[in-house]
């Protein structure tokens, strides 16, 4: 594992210089395998069973803790955006675990973290508006309008505190793990790594993408009321 990111390919496309790094590959190569995964599940799920068993218990579970974590969460006016933020879910989680495997994790970049965070504020601000009009733009001049550059400065530093929170933390776990790889002997990579990649990989991972998703959620039906 390498803490630069790698450039891979340089593309010219009407000539400008267009770089296919490192963390762009394994975005690639991430969202294959949730669409591979997604497709398989379809299929599975065909066959649908009242009783359900194997495959379709597993996926019913999952559905059923995300679906009630997100109506908690949003509400039920806001529960359209649960979709979106479960595939964010499953792709922060999913770039942690595959990590393993020595895959360097695209949220370790803060130009993947930074881009999901840009679209959390997107839909704060869509949401905000759909559902509260110019009451929602009103908010950003009130109490007057001078305190218009405050209140976008507070509103656009929530995507950014939290593009640099999960970039410190996923970056964090790569640092710790390159620095195990490189400075023991060959002998103290066998067996004990697993336990700094069960808790970095999987259980930090896992909690950075909660963290992220209900953030996220928290800033958009905020912005709804």
């Amino acid at each position: 594992m390498d803490l630069n990111i790698k450039n891979i390919w340089v593309l010219n496309i009407g000539g400008q210089e267009v770089w296919i790094t490192e963390t762009i590959v394994n975005t690639w190569i991430i969202m294959l395998i949730l669409i591979a995964l997604a497709i398989f599940v379809r299929i599975k799920l065909r066959s649908f069973k009242t009783v359900p068993e194997g495959v379709q218990n597993v996926i019913e579970t999952i559905v059923e803790i995300y679906d009630s974590f997100a109506l908690d969460a949003l509400g039920d006016k806001l529960s359209y955006h649960a979709p979106w933020f479960f595939t964010v879910f499953a792709f922060i989680l999913s770039s942690s675990i595959f990590s393993i495997y020595g895959l360097r994790a695209p949220t370790a970049d803060w130009a993947t973290t930074f881009a999901l965070a840009l679209a959390s504020l997107m839909l704060m601000f869509y949401t905000g508006f759909r559902h509260r009009k110019f009451a929602y733009l009103k908010s950003f001049v009130e109490p007057n309008i001078l305190f218009l550059p405050l209140n976008l400065i507070g509103e656009l530093s929530k995507p950014i505190s939290m593009s640099f929170r999960l970039f410190g933390n996923m970056l964090s776990g790569t640092i710790i793990l390159t620095l195990y790889y490189g400075l023991t002997p060959y002998i103290a990579q066998i067996g004990i790594p697993i336990f700094f990649h069960a808790f970095f990989d999987v259980l930090f991972g896992a909690l950075q993408a909660y963290i992220f998703v209900m953030l996220s959620l928290m800033y958009i039906r905020n912005a709804s009321e």
